[in-house]
């Protein structure tokens, strides 16, 4: 079975005239997809029968994500889902939207998918990267997390607005389908989601970052830093490289040169771990003249005996890198109390069963 929300839209046009219809076939196809949100063939009436038909026998499908699990933050800004997809596989997605009067300037919702069930990369101050990697997801995957939330926003008569590959996994890790998707997603015949809406965040995977940084494409890169030194890093991330500072660095400069895009360091903030004065000096001396931008990210409370930082230790962090001239930012925080951290909601359903 082929899933027709893995198809580019070139691929999809190619499929209708191969079968011998006219090209605007393909966008009677489309456009339902991605606004209208069919669950099956027969969902599109303008399509012709013998072409439903035809399309049903060759074994394309319109793979639906199926919501098994909600659950909504107490202010109703952050919602959680936990989703089964066609290939019975099971994955996290989250909505956070953002009052405008908070953020200065227009209502955002945006999205945050996973590219992968579990995570090979191993943080340990992560839920995602204590299961271990299970599996990559494809495409299609990927895009029918944000259609479900994309139907959810439609009946409110909104829309998605921002998406960021920040859920499970790795996205540089599982490249190919992950692009595949981003392709699909900003198409102007697809989802048609501006490419400076979206943002792809990684531990710092050299070859992806590198390919990246080569298609052409006006996407936000965030690379998660987490530490100033390599000593550190590589408690929080076992699997980073010896020099991974350094290549972060080294990565982050080639990327906005070849883009002209700036790059997002994000920064986990853990009481008593990375949270100290020193730290963000040494930070603050590590990324001065570079640039960038600096997301702190007080942890979220994990399996694990990682802590939250103290607001008064979160605004000092913020206070020795702004004094040091390093554009930097404290996450808006989101649905800490429904667990938004990636992976922790599947963890729970799934050790119940």
């Amino acid at each position: 079975m082929t899933d027709l929300y893995r198809l580019l839209p070139e691929e999809m046009e190619k499929l209708v005239i191969n079968m011998g219809y006219p090209r605007y076939r393909a966008d009677q196809i489309l456009l339902p997809l991605y606004y209208k949100f069919p669950k099956q063939l027969d969902d599109i009436p303008q399509l012709p029968k013998k072409l439903r038909e035809e399309l049903t026998a060759a074994g394309y499908t319109i793979g639906s994500a199926k919501e098994i699990h909600r659950i909504v933050s107490d202010d109703g800004d952050t919602t959680k889902l936990l989703l089964e997809l066609s290939n019975d596989n099971s994955v996290e997605t989250v909505l956070m939207q953002y009052d405008p009067t908070k953020i200065g300037g227009h209502p955002r919702s945006t999205v945050c998918v996973s590219t992968q069930i579990g995570c090979a990369m191993g943080c340990v101050f992560c839920a995602t990267g204590q299961m271990g990697f299970e599996t990559n997801l494809k495409a299609e995957h990927i895009v029918s997390q944000v259609i479900h939330f994309a139907e959810i926003l439609e009946k409110r008569g909104e829309h998605v607005t921002n998406l960021v590959f920040m859920g499970m996994g790795e996205p540089m890790a599982n490249y190919d389908e992950m692009i595949r998707a981003v392709k699909i997603l900003t198409h102007d015949r697809g989802f048609g989601l501006g490419q400076r809406h979206i943002t792809i965040s990684t531990i710092g995977i050299r070859s992806g970052i590198e390919r990246l940084a080569e298609e052409n494409l006006q996407i936000g890169l965030a690379i998660s830093l987490h530490a100033p030194n390599n000593e550190l890093r590589k408690k929080l991330v076992p699997t980073a490289s010896p020099n991974s500072v350094e290549e972060i660095i080294e990565l982050g400069r080639n990327y906005f040169k070849k883009t002209g895009r700036r790059v997002t360091f994000e920064y986990a903030l853990m009481a008593g771990i990375n949270d100290s004065p020193e730290i963000a000096t040494e930070l603050a001396r590590l990324l001065k003249g570079n640039g960038s931008h600096v997301n702190l990210i007080p942890i979220n409370p994990t399996a694990g005996d990682f802590k939250r930082p103290s607001e008064k230790n979160v605004l000092e962090f913020e206070r020795i890198l702004s004094d040091a001239g390093i554009n930097c930012t404290v996450r808006i925080e989101k649905g800490t109390e429904i667990s938004a951290a990636c992976g922790q909601l599947r963890t729970d359903l799934v050790g119940q069963n």
